[in-house]
């Protein structure tokens, strides 16, 4: 496929994470303040105290004994007037109203603020798609491995799809034997590739190089095409010694699947349907922005071929790990205007979960993960709030229409598809 591609950006702007967090107007927020007063004061004449306005995040307990959610309401917003007029919403408590329609009120504002739909036209894309008894037997003629700790062996299958655990050691051998000249000409070939290198040194890259060279050898070992790795636990507690986002992003270039965070369901996500498509999957955490109307799926990892490894590349930054700034991962600049399919499976519900969106620019933001992809979704965007509580946040988006071979799919493994949006 030698299509054009467009890719979107803007000027990046840069913070700490911690920033990012204490700015983020997308938190759900209880305030330590007469919110009716607040916004109903008048203008300050110089004598009046400086406002000051402070978000509480609230914990059911010191020991969480159940999830955060059901939010009580909340806003999901970029733009600071959508928080203000969630907060105005504590008017119905004020004025002996419940907590119902105080939750009620912000879903109202929130809707309100959101949008209409855009214009969801995208670019011609000839996926060409496996049938699912073909899908279903190349799942079992694959493998996928988890370095979660120090145990090892079998695990349950998914979706036919033999799941082993191997140790922390395993990988660390591997990463220490990499031949040094090949991982001299990896680290040769990104300085070539990608656009632009901030804040990398050598030695890290040498590293990275090398990691990816180990995971591929422990693959081979095991006859495996996937594997996904406790990252940070690995490094911070000394059990490896290099960041493998950078190996991932290779991987995924090859044909192959890199996962993070050991997270075994989205890996057997990603194996299923880069079968399926001959394309790689995005592992993200997705953050919904109502005032764009927009989705936006967030990593440190992805792949520069959203095509597959014989499609057009887009262009790649090398960069640090957003959430620590260290070791080395990728922004991703990815191609937009395309339909994507996003989708997790869950062997103990026996579900896939699916939603679809057009992706529609690319988000250079300092803040968050260095991968930020923006999607405007395909159907109802408040939906998509209601399945965290029971699915968690990963999810893994793939380019192209995926809906008839992922319905296809589902039939014939006797599973459900659940629709987010």
């Amino acid at each position: 496929m030698k299509s054009e591609i467009n890719y979107s950006s803007k000027t990046t702007m840069r913070t700490s994470r911690r920033g990012f967090i204490s700015a983020c107007a997308a938190c759900g927020a209880c305030f330590a303040l007469k919110p009716v007063s607040f916004l109903g004061a008048a203008p300050s004449n110089g004598s009046a105290k400086k406002l000051k306005i402070r978000n509480i995040y609230s914990l059911h307990a010191l020991q969480q004994t159940k999830p955060d959610w059901p939010n009580v309401g909340f806003v999901a917003s970029s733009r600071t007037q959508d928080l203000l007029t969630a907060v105005s919403c504590f008017d119905v408590i004020s004025k002996g109203g419940t907590a119902a329609g105080f939750a009620a009120a912000t879903r109202t504002a929130r809707i309100n603020s959101t949008p209409k739909p855009g214009n969801l036209t995208c670019k011609p894309d000839n996926l060409k798609a496996l049938g699912a008894e073909e899908c279903r037997k190349m799942n079992k003629e694959s493998r996928i491995l988890v370095a979660r700790d120090h145990k090892s062996g079998a695990a349950d299958a998914i979706l036919g799809i033999p799941v082993e655990y191997i140790t922390f050691a395993e990988v660390n051998k591997a990463w220490e034997t990499a031949d040094k000249d090949e991982a001299e000409a990896i680290v040769k070939k990104w300085k070539k590739s990608a656009t632009e290198i901030i804040d990398i040194p050598d030695e890290t890259l040498q590293t990275s190089a090398a990691m990816y060279l180990g995971m591929k050898s422990v693959l081979k070992t095991h006859n495996a095409n996937g594997i996904t790795i406790n990252c940070l636990g690995g490094f911070y507690g000394g059990h490896i010694h290099a960041y493998p986002c950078l190996g991932f992003h290779e991987l995924l270039n090859d044909g192959l699947v890199g996962a993070c965070e050991a997270d075994v369901r989205s890996t057997a996500t990603m194996v299923t349907f880069t079968n399926m498509t001959g394309r790689p999957g995005y592992i993200s955490d997705p953050v919904i922005d109502t005032s764009k109307r927009q989705i936006i799926y967030a990593h440190c990892v992805a792949s520069n071929k959203a095509f597959g490894p014989d499609g057009p590349v887009n262009p790649f930054t090398i960069m640090t790990h957003s959430e620590d700034r260290q070791g080395a991962s990728v922004r991703s600049v990815l191609p937009v205007d395309y339909l994507t399919t996003t989708l997790e499976v869950d062997a103990s519900k026996k579900e896939i979960l699916f939603h679809q969106a057009k992706a529609v620019g690319n988000d250079p933001d300092d803040r968050a993960c260095r991968t930020k992809i923006c999607a405007e979704p395909v159907g109802d965007i408040e939906k998509l709030f209601g399945q965290w509580s029971a699915w968690g946040w990963h999810r893994v988006t793939f380019y192209g229409d995926l809906k008839e071979p992922v319905f296809a799919f589902a039939d014939s493994v006797g599973w459900k598809v659940v629709e987010e949006a």
